[in-house]
C-alpha cells in the first residue's frame, strides 16, 4: 500500500512540476496511460486532496490546449 501511495504522489508531483500530460507521464515512468489516469484522478484524491486539485488544474489546462 505504501508503494502505491508513493507512486501516486510521485506521478502527481511530476505532472504538476512539468505541466505534463497523462501520456507524457506514462511514457516517462514506463507505465500505461490508464494506470496514470486512475492514480491521479481516483487514488490521489484519497491520499492527498491538495495535490489532487493541483493535478486536476494541470490536466484541465492540457485538455483545453488540446481542443
Amino acid at each position: 500500500m505504501e508503494e502505491l501511495r508513493q507512486r501516486v504522489i510521485t506521478l502527481a508531483v511530476y505532472i504538476i512540476e512539468n505541466g505534463a500530460t497523462v501520456r507524457d507521464t506514462a511514457k516517462r515512468f514506463g507505465i500505461s496511460k490508464s494506470t496514470v489516469h486512475k492514480d491521479v484522478t481516483c487514488r490521489l484524491r484519497e491520499f492527498n486532496c491538495g495535490l489532487y486539485e493541483q493535478v486536476r488544474t494541470v490536466l484541465e489546462q492540457n485538455k483545453s490546449e488540446r481542443h
